[in-house]
């Protein structure tokens, strides 16, 4: 199944994006943008000042909708390439400034479409009824409703243009500084006994926080901590000008609340999120319980923030890329067959980016692009064990994009929260069939370390969600927050989770400063939250409905974005509001701290 680290090279797979466009100089990105511009005059031409209108009638919004869509179907391909592009070569100032370009053209032609949303947002409630009754626009019902969800916070459109316009050098431009910086910094490391220092990439030196060896862990620690340390004065005053940004425009836009327009866009109440993220920090002495035995088994009279993700056992075994794709495959197999044709399409037709390589952006996505093309992944595979778990949940993601390719552009993308629900599932798949088969040795680390992947899902990713909304309340109430203060409530809310069986060193204080999320998407952390549960929580159904549910949840991820949350997951007989069913979620953790424990006394009374 695996091999020795000194027979692995990591891959070199890289992504064809050719059926966006083969190159930054292809002629047709030239005539996309030319075409959407005359597309858009003729659209306005058309529709301006109809849809807002007593007169308004079925045909006239299905045929704006129809047109809108095609055009925004179609804008999405070059920004969607440029986007790619720099995700896996932030080094290059030429595809830096190609992205730049590609977001101020398509502000261009937003600017010109942008009254279509505003009077569909003003239109009276009985017109936009009374149009609904056309049965040609209940596909789009979902779309109308959600739009007009936002009308309260909508402003006038010279004011919408400005905001647009401005935010090419304002908020997109912070969010690409933070990107090009911290893609492009070099860590160094010197590994214990060593006198040579080595560069390393950031996703590099975060691998090496999982390494057995204590004192790589502490030198990696160093490692990150200095390279962050180096950046920290430009990354704080990004990132306090991005939560001044956000300041102004909620309260121009009259959101009652810093994470409010993020609620709105996942079509999620408060009260069902501060249920979820309640339940977090009322659950969170599992983590304590869980850590108290790893700190046992690791002989460690003391656990700190580099002994979270230390190996249980010490390994030299690794899993190449096609050894991955074998075990993704057939775990996805032995669920679905419809599942595992759709994630074995991302290896025959070069849909992945795998390569481990200076200048890519860390972390891992799956981009669904448009309908009428394919989704893409990227990742770094490092031959690790967890880059399988990684592996299988982005294809999870990509299975899902895949499956919604039936929906048209308007009804492609689900919210955020049940982005998650595939490439959690897809994980627990592959964990299941790798669990099966191990021995008890084995078993106890894979367990470690699906609670540990579970722990920063659902805990951590609560814990950051409060660290955000702290930091954007006091910038709010105090000013610009000195590099000092984003340590302190870091540290609080982080440590918070595991209580007194984990001490976070000074270190961790400035390790916030390196989570994208917080930069080009405040408040989306607790989609993972969410996700986790959600996908828990609905893997253990599986197993009570057996063959039945596959099919259902084929269908369920079919259905893409073309109705809300609660609505998408009724079809499966899941209650969102319920507190039982999430904690049901939180049950399937307390399963696996028990299954950690019982293995953990039955290999030490050996």
């Amino acid at each position: 199944m695996a091999a020795s680290v000194q027979e692995l090279q990591t891959p070199k797979e890289r992504w064809d994006l050719s059926s966006l466009f083969e190159g930054m100089d292809d002629p047709k990105i030239e005539d996309s943008w030319k075409t959407a511009h005359q597309r858009a005059d003729v659209f306005a031409q058309r529709f301006r000042e109809k849809i807002d209108d007593p007169a308004l009638t079925a045909d006239t919004l299905y045929s704006a909708i129809i047109d809108l869509e095609r055009l925004s179907n179609d804008l999405a391909k070059p920004l969607s390439y440029a986007n790619l592009l720099f995700a896996v070569d932030a080094a290059d100032p030429k595809i830096g400034a190609f992205m730049q370009a590609q977001m101020e053209r398509a502000s261009d032609i937003r600017v010109k479409l942008m009254f279509f949303e505003l009077e569909l947002q003003a239109a009276k409630e009985t017109l936009i009824d009374r149009a609904l009754e056309d049965k040609r626009l209940k596909p789009y019902e979902h779309f109308i409703r959600t739009t007009r969800v936002f009308s309260p916070y909508r402003l006038s459109e010279p004011e919408e243009i400005i905001l647009e316009e401005t935010a090419n050098t304002g908020s997109r431009a912070w969010v690409r500084l933070f990107e090009e910086i911290t893609a492009n910094h070099v860590f160094k490391l010197r590994r214990p006994g060593s006198e040579m220092e080595e560069d390393l990439t950031e996703q590099e030196v975060l691998d090496l926080l999982r390494n057995e060896n204590r004192l790589l862990r502490q030198a990696a620690s160093d490692s990150l901590t200095a390279g962050l340390r180096e950046l920290q004065r430009v990354i704080v005053f990004t990132y306090n000008n991005l939560l001044q940004e956000k300041r102004v425009e909620d309260r121009l836009r009259k959101h009652p609340y810093p994470e409010h327009s993020r609620h709105l866009s996942n079509e999620l109440d408060k009260e069902t999120v501060d249920l979820v993220v309640g339940l977090c920090k009322e659950q969170q002495a599992l983590v304590a319980r869980y850590y108290r035995v790893k700190k046992e088994i690791l002989g460690l009279s003391e656990l700190t923030h580099i002994d979270r993700y230390a190996p249980l056992t010490e390994t030299k075994q690794q899993v190449s890329y096609d050894q991955a794709r074998v075990i993704v495959l057939d775990s996805f197999r032995a669920f679905n067959e419809e599942i595992a044709r759709r994630a074995s399409e991302f290896f025959e037709r070069k849909w992945i980016d795998a390569e481990p390589r200076v200048g890519k952006t860390g972390g891992a996505f799956c981009s669904y692009i448009t309908p009428d093309t394919h989704p893409v992944i990227m990742m770094s595979y490092l031959n690790k064990m967890n880059d399988v778990g990684t592996l299988a949940h982005e294809l999870g993601h990509g299975v899902h994009a895949s499956l919604s390719r039936e929906q048209t552009y308007f009804n492609f993308h689900g919210t955020l929260p049940l982005a998650e629900l595939a490439s959690i599932f897809g994980e627990q798949l592959v964990f299941d069939r790798l669990f099966s088969s191990a021995s008890d040795q084995d078993r106890l680390a894979m367990v470690g370390e699906k609670i540990e992947q579970t722990f920063a899902s659902v805990f951590r990713q609560a814990a950051m969600f409060r660290f955000e909304q702290r930091c954007h309340e006091e910038r709010r109430s105090s000013g610009e927050l000195p590099p000092d203060r984003f340590g302190e409530i870091w540290q609080e809310e982080l440590q918070s989770m595991f209580g007194d069986s984990v001490k976070l060193g000074d270190d961790h204080r400035l390790w916030w400063s390196y989570v994208g999320h917080f930069f080009f998407a405040p408040f989306y952390v607790y989609a993972y939250s969410f996700g986790e549960l959600l996908s828990l929580a609905v893997y253990e159904k599986s197993h009570e409905l057996g063959l039945e549910f596959a099919d259902k949840y084929v269908a369920l991820l079919k259905m893409g974005g073309s109705r809300s949350p609660e609505q998408l997951m009724e079809t499966i007989g899941v209650d969102l509001k319920s507190r039982d069913f999430w904690l049901g979620g939180f049950r399937a953790i307390e399963q696996n701290v028990i299954r950690f424990e019982e293995l953990w006394t039955k290999l030490s009374e050996k």
